[in-house]
């Protein structure tokens, strides 16, 4: 005792105690995935707090000089049944709020182990058990208290999902309520307006029973009680039928959600409403979203359920696991792992990368995805869970690999990406590939895989001139041409069922033929207001888009989600004869034809006030024939007109409102319509955005002088071999703000094509040597032939919900990765899938 005392004394000055803020990592080595429960256990370092295995702490400690660390092994116990009376434990109660962790959650970890923690001390591995603390002094006790300090996943576990509950409304303490005699019976309910009987809300102002919003497929309501808010603006609905005595849902219009009504008793009690004596009737709208999303029949088969799945584990072959609706981020990152430019850059280098990884490697890019390369790829982890007893573990369950630090790593500052929210696989693959185009501005750089140009050629009707340009893309997305579905017979009869009140007609599915889509892709679209530098006028013209180059991997997106007449968003439920071979050929750009003409390079004119004349602002400089005194006030004086109704209706309709603006600006004033049509064409442009700055104007409203430009986010774009001038637009384009600025870059090489680029980043003019500037982003390019060998499948009604699943191909045989089952696959549901992944072939 006497000898252990004494070392754990000499080492005491270098044991910090955990201080609010500080990230204690006790769950995962920052090195791998080894946890408590692995072979071994967890060493923390309690002087960084960063966790280790086995196998590398040995290593932290000769790199750092670090001796003491708390060793935390766990072992996997049977679960007691915690309903079962004769236990002696009263039965736990039931979750209250969509949360983790907290008062009235879930609790974070279900699972039930016997843990053993001690001091070991390097490098003799001198171990300080927890009885013989207890008989050490009280400053000892206290240095050690890493112990009782929550580890950083348990923290982002309950951040994330606290952040999903239901907020209190602001309406809700001083509601207004009119004293108009209206009271409502316990049941019996009828819409006022269309005699509606289900989904019906009644508004805590008024009393007036009303049915809610239409659903995408037609069911729900008719949209009533939205009606009369947008009339009344009384903010707050009740749904009738969820009423117990522990609450009820409550519908803020003018918020936008789902609220909380800490006064409802109150507020019911005002209508001859009891809480206390009310009972269910209806469903929650958590419970419809969930019966909605699983009542579509791509569950089942996307899933392969009902059949045998063989269980498989090895390399190449591991599950992860389910950290609350990140199914997205497993299916992108299992197939990304599957092309061999990420393998080569982070898998192999594994050793390399760890021996180069900074003092805090779970906040290092690089190191957090060889991490999970490695995990991966390795097999170390791809072997079957242990059940313990547990019943509940099925057959196919890997122990797996828990992607805790790469998932906060890769989602921290993002919006959605930071949250338990499902989000939508396709967005998460580019956020990805442009934090891999962050971090790789240095040696290889994988994303390339995917990289491609794409040309646009526009040809003006009336002139017969064209205009090309190209842009850099990493996904085709395919259009779903309904209009061609094969059953368009049997479409018609289960919709003619539907309206009839059917329950019992089964659910359809469009047939669509794949040669449909690429049709779809490959026609010239009309341009029914396209400006033209040749006649000085609008006019039509037609777009043909080609591909400039063809990747070595080509992802293809089926755009499945669009929107309604109404502009409700809606899935597509349709069904894709996607083809296992694709030869793209055909639809390789040429460029300028022989003897064709280009559309002179001229601005359209600017929208103007009608107070506002060119002419009286250039006669207020007293020169008119140089424009380089007169420029600057034009950008500032003249403002463009937009018609605010249109602009009005399409923010409400969610979209950000310099996009709409820019979309009345576009379409000339032409009407909702054709502005709709510009958003849906632009919606994935990088600018989408960004504020709207007028054609020939350095700047306008919310662009950034050059002055307060982050010198930083200027380097770091022109060490990815772009010029400080072009740097510059970029950032001056997007607010400053560097993600964007990087993204706009790339998708405005035409309009960089003035603007040399040099070695070391320095515009021509800069440049002694800048007479061969390289063209922008390198693209490979090859024959435009692939295989599928992959492909991402979504289960439910819209990318905010649902489940994501993966199949890949692997030594001839498709694997189905679902979390952390995988599993051979017997019916690979190839024609539902939503992401699909083909590698080019060599000819």
């Amino acid at each position: 005792m006497a000898d252990v005392g004494e070392v754990l004394m000499s080492v005491l000055s270098t044991i910090r105690v955990p201080k609010p803020g500080d990230r204690v990592h006790k769950d995962e080595c920052a090195l791998s995935f080894s946890s408590p429960e692995s072979e071994g256990g967890l060493f923390v370092c309690m002087n960084s707090f960063l966790g280790f295995g086995s196998q590398y702490v040995d290593r932290h400690h000769a790199r750092s000089g670090q001796r003491a660390y708390l060793h935390i092994t766990r072992t996997c116990k049977a679960k007691e049944d915690d309903n079962n009376s004769g236990s002696g434990h009263p039965p736990k109660k039931k979750p209250t709020r969509l949360a983790i962790g907290i008062e009235g959650g879930f609790d974070v970890d279900q699972q039930q182990y016997e843990e053993d923690v001690k001091v070991v001390i390097l490098p003799d591995r001198q171990e300080v058990t927890s009885e013989d603390l207890g008989a050490m002094a009280d400053v000892v006790r206290e240095r050690v208290s890493i112990m009782a300090a929550d580890s950083v996943s348990h923290t982002l576990q309950i951040q994330q999902w606290d952040g999903e509950v239901r907020q209190e409304s602001r309406h809700a303490a001083d509601l207004k309520q009119l004293d108009n005699g209206v009271k409502i019976p316990p049941s019996g309910w009828r819409c006022e307006v269309c005699d509606l009987q289900e989904n019906l809300w009644m508004n805590l102002t008024d009393g007036k029973v009303l049915c809610g919003r239409r659903y995408f497929d037609g069911s729900g309501g008719n949209n009533h009680a939205l009606l009369h808010f947008q009339e009344t603006g009384y903010p707050l609905a009740v749904k009738l039928g969820t009423i117990t005595p522990d609450g009820a849902d409550v519908y803020s219009y003018d918020e936008d959600d789902m609220v909380l009504d800490s006064k409802l008793p109150e507020h019911l009690t005002h209508f001859g409403i009891d809480m206390m004596t009310m009972e269910k009737t209806e469903r929650t709208m958590t419970e419809l979203e969930i019966a909605v999303n699983q009542r579509v029949g791509e569950w089942e088969v996307i899933q392969e359920s009902g059949t045998t799945l063989r269980p498989l584990f090895g390399p190449g072959l591991t599950g992860m696991k389910n950290l609350g609706n990140s199914c997205y981020l497993n299916s992108v990152m299992q197939v990304l792992f599957t092309v061999p430019d990420f393998q080569s850059k982070y898998v192999s280098n594994i050793d390399k990368i760890i021996d180069e990884a900074p003092s805090d490697p779970t906040q290092d890019f690089k190191t957090q995805v060889a991490k999970l390369g490695y995990g991966l790829l390795s097999g170390e982890y791809s072997k079957p869970a242990p059940d313990a007893g547990d019943e509940n573990v099925e057959k196919y369950d890997q122990i797996g690999i828990a992607p805790q630090m790469f998932k906060a790593l890769v989602g921290r500052g993002h919006p959605e990406f930071s949250t338990n929210r499902q989000q939508d696989a396709q967005e998460f693959l580019l956020h990805f590939i442009n934090m891999v185009e962050r971090n790789c501005r240095s040696g290889s750089n994988p994303s390339e895989a995917f990289r491609f140009l794409v040309e646009e050629r526009i040809v003006c009707q009336q002139s017969q001139k064209a205009k090309y340009t190209q842009r850099v893309d990493y996904i085709v997305q395919l259009p779903v041409p309904m209009d061609q579905a094969t059953n368009t017979e049997e479409l018609q009869e289960a919709e003619r069922r539907r309206e009839e009140g059917d329950s019992s007609a089964l659910t359809v599915r469009a047939q669509i033929p794949f040669a449909a889509c690429m049709a779809a892709l490959s026609e010239p679209e009309i341009l029914t207001d396209f400006w033209s530098s040749a006649v000085q006028a609008k006019t039509t013209a037609t777009k043909t888009t080609r591909f400039a180059s063809f990747p070595d991997h080509l992802v293809i997106q089926i755009k499945k989600f669009t929107f309604g007449l109404d502009w409700v968003p809606k899935k597509l439920d349709v069904s894709i004869d996607v083809p296992d071979t694709l030869d793209l050929s055909t639809l390789r750009a040429t460029g300028q034809q022989p003897g064709e003409e280009l559309l002179p390079e001229v601005a359209p004119p600017p929208l103007m006030t009608p107070d506002v004349e060119v002419k009286g602002i250039l006669g207020s400089h007293g020169n008119e024939e140089d424009d380089s005194l007169y420029s600057p006030l034009l950008c500032q004086s003249v403002s463009p007109v937009l018609d605010d109704s249109t602009v009005s209706q399409l923010c409400e309709m969610g979209f950000p409102l310099e996009a709409c603006r820019k979309a009345v600006y576009y379409t000339g004033n032409t009407g909702i319509d054709a502005a709709m049509n510009w958003i849906m064409g632009h919606m994935d442009d990088p600018d989408f955005s960004a504020p709207l700055v007028l054609p020939g104007c350095s700047s306008g409203p919310g662009t950034t002088p050059t002055e307060s430009l982050s010198e930083e986010h200027l380097a770091t774009i022109v060490s990815m071999g772009f010029s400080r001038d072009q740097a510059t637009k970029a950032l001056r384009a997007t607010s400053n703000v560097l993600d964007r600025a990087v993204d706009w870059i790339f998708s405005h090489l035409d309009d960089l094509e003035s603007m040399d680029v040099s070695e070391g980043g320095r515009s021509a003019a800069e440049s002694e040597g800048g007479r061969d500037p390289p063209p922008g982003p390198r693209v490979r390019d090859g024959p435009g032939k692939y295989e599928l060998f992959a492909f991402i499948s979504h289960m439910g009604t819209s990318t905010m919900c649902g489940h994501y699943v993966c199949h890949i191909k692997k030594d001839q045989q498709w694997v189905i990765f679902n979390d952390q089952k995988v599993c051979a696959s017997e019916k690979p549901p190839k024609d539902l899938g939503y992401l699909y992944f083909y590698r080019r072939v060599a000819e």
